[in-house]
């Protein structure tokens, strides 16, 4: 059994699930792995729509457990502003922006390590956040994230705007 304090090989991270929570920030499950068997590997669950405001403190502890992060790939709908980069902790993140409505960031450390979050809705009660944020990381889950938020009753990160006369609604915002 290898020993839990000794610190994995270059390049690899320790197994494990990990929570980081400081206050006044969002919260954030990931887990580890050298096998990856789920979907995804961690949910966040941010506080407001605000992604200046959000993503700063997802960046330092992401980049606290993983390593420099390069990129985060967000759905446009769930956010109020998508800035394309955005400077944290003296590195600057790219910001890609999707219009997919996965109800994921998708996170790159390095040039190709990617790693796929699950993005709980900030008006999400605790108690489903909290049910939706240990499903994404159960090991071998084979849930989506949408299907993780339908059945833990979390809803979608933005609902979806119904269709006027004209085409599409625009979403107030």
């Amino acid at each position: 059994m290898p020993d839990p304090d000794s610190a994995p090989p270059a390049g690899l991270l320790a197994d494990g699930a990990h929570e980081s929570l400081r206050p006044g920030t969002a919260l954030l499950r990931l887990t580890t792995t050298h096998e990856r068997r789920s979907i995804l590997d961690g949910a966040w669950w941010p506080r407001s729509r605000n992604l200046a405001a959000e993503l700063p403190g997802l960046i330092s502890a992401l980049t606290e457990r993983l390593g420099p992060i390069t990129r985060i790939g967000l759905d446009s709908a769930a956010w109020d502003d998508m800035p394309t980069r955005m400077s944290v902790d003296d590195r600057v993140v790219h910001i890609d922006v999707f219009s997919v409505g996965d109800d994921t960031a998708l996170v790159t450390r390095g040039d190709q390590d990617h790693f796929s979050l699950l993005v709980v809705p900030p008006d999400a009660s605790p108690e489903a956040a909290r049910a939706a944020m240990t499903e994404a990381v159960r090991t071998g889950s084979p849930k989506q994230a949408q299907q993780i938020l339908i059945d833990t009753g979390t809803g979608r990160t933005r609902p979806a705007v119904p269709a006027t006369a004209d085409g599409p609604r625009r979403e107030d915002r």
